[in-house]
Parts: structure tokens; C-alpha cells; sequence
């Protein structure tokens, strides 16, 4: 995919002109490589990531360049998140998309909520490494039926749709993520509450094991500080939605909310012109999972815009 966007991105600025049918493909890259690189983050990075926290702990000792690892990384899996949830907005209007202040702050609350989540599994190891074997394979079931409970239309045939399935299960152990129409609120909380139970749980279990002549009495603050830490991500998370989203100026001067607050979805609109020539489907579900749209908008959904 970013070969194949960079081979028509060169033909695109060397062209005098560009075609509906490039623009379009070119979108249609951006997306996926958007999706792709999420996938990639929570697949690749975000267990990498502990499993340096877990070294660093077990030698109980840092290299400089082992903590610049850990915060690129952290800033890595919390800006894919963000990169993406603006892929899925440029479907809407421009009115829609997401200002520096709100963008700032969804960065925040996703950060502050990873954080916690990622130390806790890295300090479960470090009392139990064998342990995370046999947690993540339950935690990663239980989110896997739950999002079978759901239902999802992502891929066009069911063995390939199992593996997303698959693959959101392993996002949902770190963070969320949304895979069905329909109000969210409820499936939010329920999510947050699993989490926030299991991450206390592997940070209590850690502490409990913990002895008063142990070398790692100076992560108790930190290990406090955690919780502190994951309840400001949730309210970072309701002062977005509650004052900082960008459909919040449009509620206020036409009075409609969006799916994540009140399930109505009325008033919001994409984006309106002819249907491209290539239009990514997958994205395009997507977009209708994450927003609120209304009938005439759902009859002219497009393919975005390339970021």
C-alpha cells in the first residue's frame, strides 16, 4: 500500500492534470494505509513496547536510548490512533473535521489511558512472566466474542472477516476501539469498566507479591499514580465529547447530538459531490460504524478525502 501510494503520489505531482479516477485511488491509499498502520501499531508496536518496559524493569536499569524507545513509541501507538479517527472524518464535510485543540486533547485522553493499561501487563510480567501467556489469551477471547456479539461487515467474506475480528480483539486489549453501529455510550462504559477492573487487578496482584526489602519499592508512586492517570483519560474523553467535539457548534445551532451521546442520527452530513471511481468500502463502513448519518447522507457517502 505505501509503495502504491507513493508510485501515484509521484505520478500526481509530475502530472499537469490530475483525473477524478487518481484523486480517488489516491484516497483510497490513504485510507488503508491509515487502517493498515493501526493494525500494525497494536500488532507490532504496542507489545513490543511492553515487552521493553518488562526488560527494563527486570534489569532495573535504563540505556538513553531504551527510554527515547519507550516515549517514540507511546507517542507512535497514540498517533496512529488519532491519524486514523481523522482518516474516518474526512468522509465528512469540512465544517466536521476535527480543530488543534480537539485533536490535541483526543491525544491526550488516549494517551493517558494506554499508559496505564500497557505498565500494569508490564508489571504482571515482572511478577509472572508466564502469566501474560495465559492473560492475554482470556482477555484477548473475551474481546473476540464480544465483538462477534457485535457484528461487523468489514471484509467481503466470512474467513477473511474472522481474522479483523481477530485483529480488533487484539487492539481491544489495549485500547478502545469501535466495530458496530449504534450508540456507543454503553458499550464504552462496559469496555472501560473490563479494562480498568483487569488493569487494577495485575497492579494489585504486583503489589500484593510485593516485599518491604524489594529493589522495586520506587515504582509504588508510579504504580499509584496509574489510576489517577486512566480516570483523566476518561474525563479528557467526556470534556471532548462534551464540549470539544467538532459537531458540538453544529448541535448547538440545529440541535441534534451525535450517535456517542444521545443515538440520534439525524443532521449529519458527508460529503456531497459525484461518486468517485474508486471507493474504499472498507472505510467507508467504518465511517457509518464511527458517525451518526443520516438517509440522505448515508445515500452519498464518498470516499473521502486523501489526507
Amino acid at each position: 500500500r505505501c509503495l502504491c501510494a507513493l508510485k501515484m503520489g509521484w505520478r500526481v505531482c509530475w502530472a499537469k492534470a490530475t483525473s477524478e479516477q487518481e484523486q480517488s485511488h489516491m484516497a483510497f491509499l490513504s485510507h488503508d494505509i491509515s487502517m493498515l498502520r493501526l493494525f500494525e501499531t497494536f500488532l507490532e508496536n504496542a507489545p513490543q513496547l511492553t515487552l521493553l518496559l518488562y526488560v527494563i524493569l527486570r534489569a532495573n536499569k535504563a540505556e538513553p536510548s531504551q527510554g527515547v524507545g519507550i516515549c517514540t513509541a507511546v507517542l507512535c501507538v497514540t498517533w496512529s490512533l488519532l491519524d486514523y479517527h481523522q482518516s474516518l472524518r474526512s468522509f465528512l464535510q469540512d465544517k466536521y473535521e476535527l480543530s488543534l485543540c480537539s485533536s490535541f486533547i483526543y491525544f491526550l485522553w488516549n494517551l493517558f489511558l494506554i499508559c496505564p493499561r500497557i505498565l500494569a501487563v508490564a508489571l504482571f510480567a515482572l511478577l509472572w512472566p508466564y502469566g501474560v501467556v495465559i492473560h492475554f489469551p482470556l482477555v484477548w477471547l473475551a474481546m473476540f466474542f464480544w465483538v462477534n456479539m457485535q457484528g461487523t461487515d468489514f471484509m467481503e467474506s466470512p474467513g477473511p472477516e474472522q481474522l479483523y475480528r481477530a485483529m480488533v480483539a487484539v487492539i481491544l486489549y489495549f485500547s478502545w476501539f469501535n466495530v458496530a453501529k449504534g450508540r456507543t455510550l454503553y458499550r464504552s462504559i462496559i469496555y472501560h469498566s473490563f479494562i480498568l477492573v483487569d488493569s487494577i487487578l495485575l497492579a494489585v496482584s504486583w503489589l500484593w507479591c510485593l516485599s518491604p526489602s524489594d529493589e522495586y519499592l520506587y515504582l509504588i508512586p508510579v504504580v499509584s499514580a496509574a489510576l489517577p492517570c486512566y480516570v483523566l483519560g476518561l474525563v479528557l474523553r467526556l470534556i471532548y465529547y462534551k464540549w470539544l467535539h467538532p459537531n458540538v457548534r453544529v448541535q448547538q445551532q440545529s440541535g441534534y447530538d451525535e450517535v456517542d451521546v444521545s443515538g440520534r442520527t439525524d443532521g449529519l452530513e458527508f460529503r456531497a459531490a459525484s461518486a468517485p471511481a474508486v471507493v474504499n468500502r472498507r472505510m467507508q463502513w467504518l465511517a457509518q460504524t464511527q458517525f451518526a448519518i443520516s438517509l440522505q447522507g448515508e445515500q452519498s457517502l464518498l470516499n473521502g478525502t486523501a489526507a
